[in-house]
């Protein structure tokens, strides 16, 4: 019996899907672990949580532990490494996507696949384990890259004991999240916990020692010692098996309203979809596609009109527990233009600070860091798009008294320990 469903990735959005779509459902997963919160790694890297506490809930469809190798769009197949075909009336793609390794002179010997010795990326559950068992007090350790995800795993290796020097080659960390104060208040942080942070410096190459990279080497000549190197220079959507299939991939795999791809048995979602030019990378969006394609496909089954998926408007939160812990929340625009009106709040003594930005008679974003009591209604404001009164006030109340806690769609699941 051809199943009514096949989901291809048992990350955040595929195992939503097949949770929503349940029995009947088949869900492909290459990796050897029950499927798990990949949001949650930092926290196993820092020690706090046992990889177990990461499981997502157990997916109620069957579940097979191979790698997917080929789709046959003409017989709707999916060929499976290890000689199992699964036939599919409807195909989902959640492929998710791999980390970057960035061209560092030395990072690859000449025809070599795999890295070096102590180099770690920081996207899998086996690539944390394997970080953790890397790390000990006093180890030496370069992150090269200042995004969220390298900011969580210096924070969490700090944490460890490890000497940590996070490099950066932006002008600050977090750029495409945060305002210059707030990553400012970041940078403070981290190196309140010992992390020594360069930003504008570029890493060049790296310096192999018996099989092991023991030097970073900046751009201006500065080389860096080190036991532990980890790469956290972003992620690249996972296409192969769409672009090997003939689908209609850019930067993405291409999706419409309804998340399909340009073969109409087969849908996208996640981090490997590409929607209206736009690839999100994040797990809010992912799980709204999910819940989006499981409602189309039950409107379908029930004869009615599907309803399109509109676009995902993004709350990034950053929730890094332990001692001396960062709590920080951005949304839409956080750099104002020249004709925005800003409202601003910083308090040095309590670390904290909050800042939205209004153009014209609308919230179009804003960033909080230290105290997130209202994020909830903030963001409900800025996805709303409502026009705001003529008067601040409200928005003072907003960011100055504490708001109900909200656990609805507007925030991006906690990171803990990208």
């Amino acid at each position: 019996m051809t199943p009514k469903a096949v989901v291809i990735g048992t990350g955040l959005a595929g195992t939503h899907v097949a949770n929503r779509l349940g029995t009947g459902t088949v869900l492909i997963g290459e990796e050897a672990h029950a499927p798990y919160n990949r949001v949650l790694l930092a926290e196993v890297l820092a020690g706090r949580y046992g990889a177990e506490l990461t499981a997502l809930p157990a997916p109620a469809c069957t579940l097979l532990r191979t790698r997917a190798v080929r789709v046959d769009r003409a017989a709707r197949e999916v060929h499976c490494e290890d000689g199992a075909v699964v036939p599919y009336a409807t195909l989902v793609l959640a492929t998710g996507s791999n980390p970057v390794l960035p061209p560092l002179r030395g990072l690859f010997a000449p025809g070599a696949s795999e890295l070096p010795g102590g180099v770690h990326a920081f996207r899998t559950m086996d690539d944390c384990l394997a970080l953790s068992a890397a790390v000990e007090p006093g180890v030496r350790a370069v992150v090269i890259g200042g995004g969220l995800l390298g900011v969580s795993a210096a924070r969490a290796l700090a944490h460890r004991g490890a000497q940590v020097v996070l490099t950066q080659q932006a002008e600050r960390l977090m750029e495409r999240q945060l305002d210059p104060a707030s990553s400012e208040l970041v940078r403070a942080h981290l190196t309140g916990l010992g992390v020594e942070v360069h930003t504008e410096c570029r890493v060049r190459g790296v310096t192999v020692t018996d099989g092991s990279v023991r030097r970073v080497e900046l751009a201006d000549g500065f080389a860096l010692e080190t036991d532990v190197t980890v790469l956290a220079c972003g992620v690249r959507p996972r296409t192969g098996l769409a672009r090997a299939a003939g689908l209609d991939v850019r930067k993405g795999i291409v999706v419409d309203d309804l998340l399909r791809t340009s073969d109409p048995h087969i849908r996208a979602v996640g981090d490997c979809a590409e929607h209206a030019g736009r690839v999100y990378g994040l797990a809010t969006p992912a799980l709204e596609q999910a819940d989006a394609l499981a409602d189309s496909l039950a409107d379908d089954l029930a004869g009615r009109a599907a309803r399109p998926y509109a676009g995902s408007r993004m709350l990034t939160r950053l929730t890094l527990a332990g001692p001396g812990p960062l709590d920080l929340a951005a949304f839409g625009e956080t750099e104002a233009r020249p004709d925005d009106d800003v409202v601003q709040l910083a308090d040095a003594t309590r670390g904290t600070y909050r800042k939205v930005v209004v153009r014209g008679d609308r919230l179009v974003g804003g960033v909080l860091l230290g105290d997130l009591a209202s994020v909830g209604a903030l963001a409900r404001a800025w996805e709303a798009d409502d026009v705001l009164p003529e008067d601040e006030s409200p928005l003072l109340h907003l960011l100055t008294h504490p708001q109900p806690a909200d656990p609805g769609r507007a925030g991006e699941i906690p990171i803990g320990g990208r």
